[in-house]
């Protein structure tokens, strides 16, 4: 998201404990920064389950009331449309309003949603899903027909939905719905990792009766909330679904306040305007961690902090380029600068701690030196560039001054132009050639697919190359999941030289709340299943 962007958002040395799917899985956990142990949950007794409870109350879920949450929003042009989420209050909304057939568990493995069940024949080219019993907001049953109905909405070419690029391996024309309760996908190429493509971000199934005009007035999901009004850029309010297939929350009302400013979602948190403050900053956090008032919790390592180049045009259409300001970054001095330390720092690679990390590759080192003369070769001594940031995500205007600075060391001078957070991220997904950029968490191979083929909706850096995308279709049709991550390394080996994505730091990501709120899971990084899941949790 963008939220990203999303989302979304890589794991340290905890992640053993937190996330035992990825030892399952065989995949180490990525050690740990200095420092962050100071930034323990206060009251956190261990590293499971959800966010600690206060004295009061026993501990059982209580039912009734309105939770408020804010969100920074995305101004008047925001819509209910699951298909166009792309900030992180889209995707709350979203995901009270509406289900995908998957979603990522906390380890980043799908876990079913309306789907109940899938099994791929031999070839890996056709899958077949099973559906729950599940009913839309209208009492109508979800069937097979309404998921090829929303695969198709998602997948039209004249569209720019965010889904589109991870649905790209279905052949949705030869897929088809025997029954009601099964649908039969059929696909272009082996698909090893299809689960992953029934969760992709934004992946929402909507009734087949569903027209563009419904979504902003009234739109039927099949969601453990439904709507009641929402006003863009100001409100979203939506009342419990006593419907739900997994079981009806236990919150009466649940209500998206927009509050784009940092100060303004603490301070309505403070005020009791709010219960649910999202995305503090680390100064937030450690100012209040222990005051008692409200309560902090930190996802940790959620999110990828990163400047993303434009690779078709100068001075990155020259890898050399590229090369030099990876070695300009000093990322030590970019998360204590940009985070408060509240993370560790990156090596130009996604996904750090998530399966396929390819964690055998060198630590990128601040080189100066080498910088000067990859810049010389290169013909750019005296290069001049604009780094587009904007205060839409925490720590990026900090983040841009301390590469300003540090890129000054090696001869070249950055202007920093700040734009609105209203539009940056539609701004710079085209125009620019340098941008803050940052995204929450999602499997490795969704990043490459939504990111970095030559079709993906949201190649923010204009990364193309056949070979690059030949591979990553190479690593679809491997069913060894062994050989399969050593496709996966030599694509992260190729990003690591050359790549787009100057992935310099792994962000904690904060969020407060009132001392009552129970039933915030603490183990779900951004835009995984239980982020951001209003229908678990109560008001003690």
């Amino acid at each position: 998201m963008h939220s990203d962007d999303m989302h979304s958002d890589d794991m340290r040395t905890s992640t053993a404990t937190s996330f035992p799917g990825l030892h399952r899985r065989g995949f180490l956990a990525a050690s740990g920064a200095a420092g962050l142990g100071a930034f323990a949950l206060a009251g956190c007794a261990g590293t499971s389950g959800t966010a600690p409870d206060d004295a009061e109350g026993d501990g059982r879920p209580k039912r009734g009331g309105r939770l408020r949450a804010a969100f920074a929003g995305g101004g008047a042009s925001e819509t209910l449309d699951p298909h166009l989420s792309n900030l992180f209050a889209d995707a709350a909304r979203a995901k009270a309003l509406y289900d995908k057939l998957a979603d990522y568990g906390g380890d980043l493995s799908a876990r079913p949603r309306l789907a109940s069940s899938w099994e791929p024949n031999r070839g890996l080219d056709r899958w077949k899903v099973s559906l729950r019993a599940a009913v839309f907001h209208d009492g109508r049953p979800v069937t097979a027909k309404d998921v090829l109905h929303s695969y198709r909405r998602i997948a039209d070419p004249a569209r720019a939905f965010r889904a589109r690029a991870s649905l790209e391996p279905i052949d949705l024309a030869a897929s088809r719905a025997p029954d009601e309760r099964t649908v039969e996908f059929v696909l272009k190429r082996p698909t090893a990792e299809f689960p992953n493509v029934m969760a992709a971000f934004g992946a929402y199934i909507v009734p087949a009766s569903a027209r563009d005009g419904d979504f902003d007035h009234s739109p039927v999901g099949s969601g453990p909330f439904r709507l009641v009004s929402f006003a863009p850029g100001r409100s979203t309010v939506l009342r419990r679904n006593d419907d739900y297939w997994d079981g009806a929350p236990h919150l009466d009302e649940l209500e998206f306040v927009v509050a784009n400013e940092e100060s303004a979602r603490v301070n309505a948190l403070l005020g009791g305007q709010v219960e649910y403050a999202h995305e503090l900053n680390p100064a937030t956090a450690r100012a209040h961690e222990d005051g008692g008032r409200i309560r902090i919790v930190r996802l940790r390592n959620s999110a990828m902090q990163s400047f993303a180049m434009k690779t078709d045009r100068p001075p990155f259409d020259d890898r050399r380029v590229r090369q030099a300001l990876m070695r300009v970054a000093d990322r030590e001095e970019l998360v204590q600068g940009a985070l408060s330390g509240a993370g560790e720092i990156g090596n130009d690679l996604f996904g750090k701690g998530y399966e396929y990390y390819a964690d055998g590759l060198p630590q990128r080192e601040h080189d100066l030196g080498r910088a000067r003369s990859l810049l010389k070769q290169a013909g750019a001594e005296d290069l001049r560039i604009t780094l587009d940031t904007s205060p839409v995500a925490a720590g990026f205007t900090e983040a841009a001054a301390v590469l300003r600075d540090q890129a000054a060391e090696a001869g070249i001078r950055v202007e920093v132009r700040t734009g609105s957070k209203d539009t940056y991220w539609k701004d710079i997904l085209d125009a620019g050639t340098l941008c803050c950029y940052r995204s929450g968490a999602m499997p490795i191979e969704s990043h490459l697919s939504q990111r970095l083929l030559t079709e993906s909706t949201t190649n923010a850096t204009k990364w193309r190359h056949q070979d690059f995308d030949a591979l990553y279709q190479q690593a679809q049709s491997t069913r060894d999941p062994q050989q399969r991550a050593g496709v996966y390394a030599r694509m992260q080996r190729r990003l690591h030289t050359e790549g787009p994505f100057l992935i310099w730091g792994f962000a904690d990501w904060i969020l407060g709340t009132a001392r009552r709120v129970r039933g915030i899971e603490q183990q779900a990084p951004a835009n995984t299943l239980d982020w951001a899941r209003f229908d678990k949790v109560w008001l003690a």
